[in-house]
C-alpha cells in the first residue's frame, strides 16, 4: 500500500472516531468545510449565492454547495447524495431500569436494521445531542460504560447448532453498573459540565462501538471499523470537495453539491432526510438567489443529476451461493455501479455512461452489484432523491462485509478510489451534452 492510501485511510479512521453519531459527523464535516473556506448558510436568513462554497446543517444533515464564477438560472446542479447516520440501538425516554438482582440496564430501541448479534459483548459508549432547559443544543459522547452481555453456552447448548435468537425487547438492554448509586441523566449531565439532570430537556443518543477502527491483512490493507455505512460515502464526498475547491472548481461550470443526509437507515422521512425538503430547499434557494424562476428551475433540474453513494455487498467468501453468479463485486475492486431492475437502486443506462465515463477520467476500472435474484436488495437515498426531484439518479458504491454489523469491512483502496470518481464526476459528467 503506497504513503497516500496509507495516510487517507488513517484520516478516515480518524473521521469515524470524531463522528460517532450522525449530529457528531455533521459538526465533523461543517468543521472542514469552514477550514476550507465555505461559509456557514443559516437557514432563516437570506439566500446568499455568490461565487465560492457554502453549506447549511439541519440535524445530522449537512449540505455543502460550490457556486462557480459567471453562475446563472442556467447553471445545472450536480449532485453526490450520502448519508451520515447508521443503525444501532436508540436510548430510550425514561432510560434507567434494575433488576431484582441489583443489575442497571439502559432502555434501547433498535434504530434501523442492525445485526443484532453483532452488538453483543462489545464495549459500547452513547453519542448523539442533547437539548438543556436553556435552549442549547450540546454534542454528546459518554465513552465506553456498557455492554450487552450474551448468554454462556453452558446456558444455552444449542445455540451453535441451532443459531442465536434474540429478542429486541428482551434481549438488547446493556448493562452499565451492579449495584451502584445515580441514575444515566445525572451521570449525563455531569458529562456536558451541567449542574444536574433537570437541566437536560431532551436528547438523541445512539449506541456506538467504542473500538477504534483497526487496519488488518499482511499489508494493513482491510480496515474494520463502526459506521462505514455511510461515513464511507459522507468522508469520500467531502475529500472529493475539498480537492475540487482547492483545484478551482469543475471546468463546465456546474454547481456541486454535496448531500450529506440523515435518517436514511429508517426510511429518510424526516425534514433532514433524502425524502424532506432539505435537497430541494438548497437547489431551489440557490437558484432564485441567481434569479431564477419555476419555470427555470424546473428546466435546470432536466439538466443536473445526482450520484447516490452508499456501501454495497461484497461477495461473501463463506456464504458465495448468496450471490449472483455472474457479477461478483469483492473488496479491494473498485468502485461499484448498483443495479436493481426493481429501481430499488436507480441506476439506468444514463446513469451508468456518467458514472463510466467518471471512471475513465479517473483512471480506475470499476465494478457492478447486482443481486441474487432469490435474496432481493435493500435501497438507498437514490430511489427517493429521483423521485422527490426529478433528478438523474445512479447509485454507486464500495464493497464491504458485515454491512449493518457494529463493525463493518472494507479495502482501504476503495476508498481513495471512490473519492477520486466523485471528484471526476463533479469536474464534468456530460452525456450528449445534456447529463
Amino acid at each position: 500500500m503506497d504513503t497516500k492510501t496509507r495516510e487517507w485511510a488513517a484520516n478516515f479512521a480518524q473521521f469515524i472516531v470524531d463522528s460517532p453519531s450522525c449530529y457528531h459527523a455533521a459538526a465533523s464535516v461543517a468543521k472542514r468545510l469552514d477550514a476550507a473556506g465555505f461559509r456557514r448558510q443559516e437557514e432563516s436568513e437570506t439566500w446568499d449565492a455568490t461565487p465560492g462554497g457554502h453549506y447549511i446543517v439541519r440535524d445530522g444533515a449537512v449540505l455543502a454547495y460550490w457556486i462557480p464564477q459567471g453562475a446563472t438560472p442556467k447553471t445545472p446542479f450536480r449532485v453526490v447524495g450520502v448519508h451520515t447516520d447508521s443503525p444501532g440501538l436508540k436510548l430510550k425516554p425514561h432510560p434507567d431500569a434494575t433488576t431484582p438482582e441489583g443489575f442497571k440496564h439502559l432502555g434501547v430501541e433498535v434504530y434501523g436494521g442492525p445485526l443484532f448479534n453483532s452488538w453483543l459483548d462489545r464495549d459500547l459508549e452513547l453519542a448523539g445531542r442533547v437539548t438543556t432547559r436553556d435552549g442549547r443544543v450540546l454534542l454528546a459522547r459518554t465513552g465506553a460504560i456498557m455492554r450487552v452481555p450474551q448468554l454462556a453456552i453452558h446456558l444455552d447448548r444449542t445455540v451453535n447448532n441451532e443459531g442465536l435468537k434474540l429478542s429486541a425487547q428482551k434481549h438488547l438492554h446493556p448493562i452499565w453498573g451492579i449495584n451502584s448509586e445515580g441514575d444515566f441523566l445525572s451521570f449525563l449531565a455531569d458529562k456536558l459540565g451541567l449542574d444536574n439532570a433537570s437541566e437536560i430537556v431532551g436528547y438523541d443518543l445512539i449506541t456506538v462501538d467504542a473500538q477504534a477502527p483497526n487496519f488488518l491483512g499482511a499489508q494493513g490493507e482491510l480496515m474494520a471499523g463502526g459506521r462505514m455505512d455511510n461515513l464511507v460515502g459522507t468522508y469520500a464526498g467531502l475529500v472529493a470537495m475539498e480537492e475540487l475547491v482547492a483545484n478551482g472548481g469543475p471546468t463546465d461550470g456546474a454547481i456541486c453539491v454535496l448531500a450529506a443526509f440523515d435518517h436514511e437507515e429508517v426510511g429518510s422521512s424526516t425534514c433532514a432526510g433524502a425524502a424532506g425538503p432539505i435537497l430541494e430547499d438548497v437547489l431551489r434557494r440557490t437558484h432564485d438567489a441567481l434569479g431564477g424562476t419555476e419555470e427555470t428551475f424546473r428546466a435546470v433540474i432536466s439538466l443536473s443529476n445526482c450520484m447516490s453513494s452508499d456501501v454495497g455487498h461484497s461477495v461473501h467468501p463463506n456464504y458465495s451461493e448468496r450471490h449472483d453468479p455472474d457479477n461478483r463485486p469483492v473488496l479491494g475492486g473498485g468502485p461499484m455501479l448498483k443495479v436493481n431492475a426493481q429501481q430499488r437502486y436507480t441506476t439506468d443506462a444514463l446513469g451508468e455512461s456518467i458514472w463510466e465515463k467518471a471512471l475513465v477520467d479517473a483512471g480506475l476500472k470499476g465494478q457492478v452489484f447486482v443481486s441474487n435474484n432469490d435474496m432481493p436488495c435493500g435501497s438507498t437515498i437514490g430511489p427517493i432523491t429521483a423521485t422527490r426531484l426529478g433528478l438523474l439518479t445512479f447509485d454507486v458504491g464500495i464493497a464491504i462485509l458485515s454491512m449493518h454489523s457494529a463493525r463493518e469491512l472494507c479495502h482501504v483502496q476503495d476508498l481513495l478510489d471512490l473519492s477520486a470518481v466523485m471528484g471526476t464526476y463533479w469536474h464534468g459528467a456530460a452525456y450528449n451534452g445534456k447529463h
